[in-house]
Order: C-alpha cells, then structure tokens, then sequence
C-alpha cells in the first residue's frame, strides 16, 4: 500500500477523517464518486497536515474550506497530492475504522427487491383480499422482511380454511397457522390484519368494538376466548327462563360469566339501574353491607366479555352507572363506558374526591384525560394522590345509588 495517506492511518487526530471517510464510502460505494469530504472535529493539526499535502502555502490559498466545526477537503485533490490509489483509500478506512465498507446503496436496493419479491408473493397467496394485502403494504411491516412473511403465510392458512366448520378457537388456529398460540392476541398488529381479512372475506365494515370482534369472527366458526375471562354480576335482576336468567335469580353472591354464557345462553335483563365498578373490593363490600345495588365488576380495563355485558344492557334498555378509580387508568375506562354506552359516571367527582381526601393514602400522581371536570382537575390537583375505590367515601357514594348525599 504506497501513498501518502498511509501514514496517517495510525494517528488518532485523523481519526475523524477515516471516520467521515468511511461513512461516504459506504454512501456511495466507491470512492471515484466522492468530490469533497466533510469532516466534523477535525484538530488544528490534522487540518494544518492536510494543507501540506494539498500544497498551501502562505501565498498560496489553502483549498480546505472550515465552517465553524466542518472541514470540507476536496478529496480528489488530495489523493492526487498524495499520490494514494482510490483501492488504498477504501483499505486504508476499512483498516482504521474495522469494519468493511459496505455500499447502503446497494443494501437499499437488495430490500427494495426483496420487499417487491414479498408483496408478489402476498399477491398470490391472498389473491381474494386486495385490500388487506394493501393494509398490510402500508402498516410498514415490509421493512421486517422474514416476520412480514410470516404474517402473510399465516393469514393465507388462516383464511383458506374460511368458514370453518366445526369452529375452531383463536389460539389453536394461531398454533396451527404461525406455530404460537399467542400469535393472533388481540392488541397484535396480526390480529387487526386477520380481522381486517375476516371483515373483507364477509363483506362487512371493519368492527370498532371488541364485541363486534367476537362476533365477526364467530360468524366464520373462528371463536376467541370465551371460558377464561368473566364479569362478575351482583344483584342484577333478569326477567328471563333461561339458564343464566336461572343462575343470577338463585345466587345471593356475585356470578362470574363468561363470554361463552352471555352470547350462547344470554340473559333477559329486568329495568333496572346497574351500576358498573372497576374492582371486586367493591362487591365484597356491598355483600358485608347487605346492599341490594345491582352490581357489575369488570375487574379493571374492559375486555370483550365486558363490552359484550354492556352492549346487552344498552340494548335491552337498562340504565348504566359507572364508577372506577379516581386515578388515569379509571378515567380512561369511564370515558370508555360513558362515550360507548351512554352510561353516567358516579363517585367520579370533585365532592367524592374532597371527601375522600385526608383519609385516601398517597398513592400516585393523576393526569385525567382532558374531557373531564376542570374542578375535579383541580380538586386532585390539591389532594395529590388518587383516590381508589376501596375509599369509604367512594363505597358509601356507590352502595347510595339514588340516596341523598352528605357534602
């Protein structure tokens, strides 16, 4: 290797240079393509060095340019002063900074052709859902080459089986498509794809709530989890013959229903106000107090089986209350219940939280979501500290429903 470059190879206030150097190298594949070279952190040495090898004198102007921390070297000029072949120029980087130069245009163009090589093959595979295949190009997963292959194989099994009969669960489908029971869990990029696929196969509008899920995946024999996740009813009264009508005029403690009672054996739900809480503590509480208030836990963020229980109750005409923590995660579920269902909030205000405040322990800071109350804003904002359900004043408030208040 000849040149005079070779020497600075080993000096560390070049150091910046080789790594510029590197970096354009790597930009634009060769070195024939690089006119000038800028460089950031350049020492006064290693700047005065290079003026010598281009030639600068003091009558001479320097062709080096310097722009508060830039030097810009014209680079061609300087391997012709040196007398250092562009084949050293791209060793001697490599020998500096340790790694090969590789051209990120060309790896450009190698994902570019890959990710046309995979939108053909999801063409092909998914030939009956244009628009999922387009859904799919425009959530971005085509930078993941092998995981986005994945996906389109998978959704291609799952939907070639469409209707499926004898149905068949959500996780053993995702087993038996992608080799992982989780692989359609809901809150997945996977899933909102295979429900986009299921939504297109029925020619129906994509589903806004969890419950539409349930039931426009059921619709095609695809059933998600229905036995695992409950909601826990308290003196909630059916008018109904059937066997969870039965089974909520018998019991005098909380039943626990699943997704599997409410949509194949649902109940007849009487008039009546249901008041909807955040967490068990609180039927715990109406049983120690023998409280007749109709009573529905969702055991903390909604999940289908919730939404399923509240939609039958809007839609059989009963009117929903709700009360959750007084802290962002219950809020957020409030806005939920309130904007979805038309429910009322109780045990959601400025007065409850006034109440509740020297008794409540700190426990964390709240941020509400902007819709709410500016004077309950305000009134946590005094408290600092959420208040939470097991609160006596919130229970007092919730187990009261209908009953005067003190203040």
């Amino acid at each position: 290797m000849t040149g005079g470059l070779v020497s600075l190879a080993d000096d560390p206030d070049f150091a910046p240079f080789w790594r510029a150097l590197h970096d354009r190298l790597c930009e634009k594949g060769s070195p024939e393509g690089i006119a000038t070279l800028k460089v950031e952190g350049l020492s006064l040495y290693a700047l005065a060095e290079i003026r010598t090898l281009l030639g600068a004198t003091p009558r001479r102007r320097s062709p080096v340019g310097v722009s508060g921390t830039t030097t810009t070297i014209p680079l061609r000029a300087l391997l012709k002063a040196t007398g250092t072949s562009p084949q050293d120029l791209v060793a001697l980087a490599e020998q500096v900074v340790g790694k090969n130069v590789e051209s990120r245009l060309a790896v450009r163009q190698a994902e570019a052709g890959r990710r046309r090589t995979l939108w053909e093959h999801a063409t092909v595979l998914l030939a009956r859902f244009p628009r999922l295949v387009d859904r799919l190009k425009a959530s971005g997963i085509g930078a993941n080459e092998p995981e986005a292959r994945r996906l389109v194989n998978a959704l291609a099994q799952a939907t070639g089986g469409l209707p499926y009969d004898p149905p068949v669960s959500l996780p053993k489908l995702a087993h038996d498509c992608a080799g992982d029971p989780h692989y359609f869990d809901p809150g997945t990029l996977n899933r909102a794809r295979l429900i986009d696929a299921v939504a297109e196969f029925t020619d129906r509008a994509d589903p806004t709530r969890p419950h539409q899920v349930h039931v426009l995946l059921a619709e095609v024999g695809i059933i998600t989890d229905r036995l695992s996740a409950t909601v826990l009813l308290h003196r909630v009264k059916t008018t109904g013959d059937g066997v969870i009508d039965r089974r909520l005029q018998d019991s005098v403690t909380p039943v626990a229903l699943t997704l599997l009672d409410l949509t194949r054996n649902p109940p007849t739900l009487a008039p009546q106000t249901v008041t909807v809480v955040e967490n068990p503590s609180l039927l715990e509480a109406a049983m120690a107090r023998g409280s007749d208030v109709a009573l529905v836990c969702t055991s903390g963020q909604l999940g289908a089986v919730d939404h399923v229980f509240l939609q039958l109750a809007r839609d059989q005409g009963v009117t929903i209350r709700y009360a959750g923590d007084l802290d962002h995660h219950g809020f957020q579920i409030a806005a939920t219940v309130a904007d979805q269902y038309g429910a009322e909030l109780i045990a959601m205000d400025a007065a409850t939280v006034a109440e509740a405040a020297a008794a409540s322990p700190a426990a964390s800071a709240v941020s509400l979501l902007p819709q709410f109350d500016p004077m309950l804003k305000h009134t946590l904002g005094l408290a600092e500290h959420a208040v939470f359900q097991e609160n006596d004043a919130v229970i007092r408030r919730v187990l009261a429903v209908g009953e005067p208040h003190e203040t």
